[in-house]
């Protein structure tokens, strides 16, 4: 815009004047048009007047680069914006300030849920000097659990429990809640906060929760009644040389397979125990790996202690013989339970019986468990209540599984395996706590038959040729064995069986 006597005129309409102007002049010129002469004066020539169009023309022409000029500083602008914009985009993001959280499950089934928090710092070598600068905090969150005391509450999980005990309502009017409930959880407590404190793995969700309840009852005559509702887990030990005089190599070989039951009586035979063969060669690499020149010597002080352990398990052996969980119908009762002098607590050969779905099972107590988990029985029950069931896969994992085990009960002279007798005597005690409206479970004998042999056993070297009727050695105690060194021989040194008393976490068998 530009002004011409006071009127403000565009630089379009500044263009358009000086055009008519030009059209006006060349007119002018073209035909000789002159201006009409004043009488009596001289005439003058035209003079143009070239000024002020040069002057119009300049001043366009700067107004027109004026704005040429801020239209391209605009473009220029915002092209750097986009360019900045893009660059923020491609270029690698520094760690944000402040809490990330992120949330994760761990194997065990423990929903992880972690934040890093990163605030500013000063310089690296300082850092390294304060030890909040670089620095965790661990917090495991768990709800203890109450035990089941009320009909609709044990219902929830196996809801044909009324039907098959008759009696229980009336029984649970009286029933108290044991103490080994709350030991139980006592005790999964204790280890979870050691394995917390070590970062070692946790126990397992489904294995924190996997009792509902364990009740004690009284029958019509007086008598303690052990009830516990729990899930089950397998156990897979045992061995008997008079009924199982075979067995596979993978077996024998084993360092994990346990030979011992808790329930055990006299052997009656001289058929040596198939696994004192396996135990035997452990013995022979055991006293190999000790005379090895490159042996360290906590090594080799951990090697007396298991042969000596070995020993004495291959003594026991050859006295005694033990339930076969293969073949044998029983279950496992928790340790610290099965040694407490109390009128409620099981003891090895007292009888029990499983309820599941519309089923009852006769069985025995015929081991002793971990202390920190319950509702474990032998495979022979394991694959009776789901056949697909292994050493390493257990039959029944909601807590839908009964164990009503009658202490006192037991035999006063321990025997082999009578199914027969253990399933009357199961129905009798059944009857003193109201009976049951189903039939109980007839196992059969699936041990094979022993061929009747024409010549003597030969017995191992080593080995007296006389039975002790009345052995004074114990199983050797899982909780006994010491922690093995590592190995610096080759060939098969001599390890600690896994298989024991307290098993590795989140297993469902022994």
């Amino acid at each position: 815009m530009f002004s011409i006597k006071g009127k403000n005129i565009s630089w379009i309409q500044g263009a358009s004047l000086c055009a008519a102007a030009f059209i006006a002049g060349g007119l002018i010129a073209a035909f000789g048009l002159k201006a009409p002469a004043k009488k009596e004066s001289k005439a003058t020539p035209v003079i143009r007047d070239t000024t002020k169009q040069t002057e119009l023309e300049t001043k366009l022409r700067a107004e027109m680069e004026a704005e040429l000029k801020k239209r391209s500083a605009e473009i220029e602008k915002k092209s750097a914006e986009e360019i900045k914009k893009l660059k923020a985009q491609l270029a690698p993001k520094a760690p944000p300030a402040g809490p990330v959280t992120d949330v994760r499950k761990l194997r065990n089934g423990i929903p992880f849920k972690t934040e890093v928090k990163v605030d500013p710092g000063t310089i690296s070598s300082l850092e390294r000097e304060q030890p909040e600068s670089y620095s965790a905090f661990y917090q495991l969150s768990l709800k203890r659990p109450s035990p089941a005391t009320t009909l609709p509450e044990l219902i929830q999980s196996s809801p044909n429990l009324p039907a098959l005990l008759p009696g229980l309502p009336a029984l649970l009017e009286k029933a108290e809640v044991s103490k080994w409930f709350h030991t139980l959880y006592d005790n999964k407590i204790t280890r979870i906060r050691r394995d917390a404190t070590s970062l070692n793995e946790l126990l397992s969700k489904h294995n924190f929760y996997d009792c509902e309840t364990i009740l004690h009852f009284r029958s019509k005559t007086g008598r303690p009644v052990f009830f516990m509702q729990a899930e089950m887990d397998v156990v897979s030990d045992g061995s008997d040389g008079d009924r199982l005089a075979q067995m596979p190599d993978k077996i024998v070989n084993s360092t994990h397979y346990q030979p011992f039951t808790s329930f055990a009586w006299p052997k009656q035979s001289q058929t040596p125990n198939p696994m004192i063969a396996g135990w035997q060669n452990r013995i022979a690499n055991a006293q190999k790996e000790l005379t090895a020149a490159t042996t360290p010597a906590d090594r080799k002080s951990w090697l007396r202690d298991r042969i000596a352990y070995l020993k004495r398990g291959i003594e026991d052996m050859k006295n005694r013989s033990f339930l076969i969980a293969e073949h044998d119908p029983f279950i496992v009762i928790p340790v610290n339970i099965l040694t407490e002098n109390d009128p409620f607590a099981p003891k090895a050969g007292d009888y029990a019986v499983i309820v599941h779905n519309d089923k009852i099972y006769p069985s025995i107590v015929g081991d002793g468990g971990p202390t920190f988990k319950v509702g474990e029985a032998s495979l022979r029950v394991a694959r009776e209540l789901n056949a697909n069931a292994s050493p390493y896969s257990r039959p029944v994992s909601d807590l839908k599984v009964s164990y009503v085990v009658f202490p006192g009960s037991r035999d006063p002279e321990r025997k082999a395996p009578n199914y027969e007798r253990w399933r009357q005597r199961c129905h009798e005690l059944l009857q003193e706590i109201g009976g049951s409206s189903a039939n109980l479970h007839a196992w059969q004998d699936t041990l094979p038959q022993a061929p009747t042999p024409n010549t003597p056993i030969q017995t191992p070297p080593g080995y007296p040729t006389t039975i002790n009727p009345f052995p004074t050695s114990a199983s050797p105690s899982p909780g006994s064995r010491p922690q093995a060194p590592a190995s610096t021989t080759p060939d098969k040194p001599e390890s600690p069986p896994t298989q024991s008393a307290e098993p590795p976490l989140d297993q469902p068998s022994r």
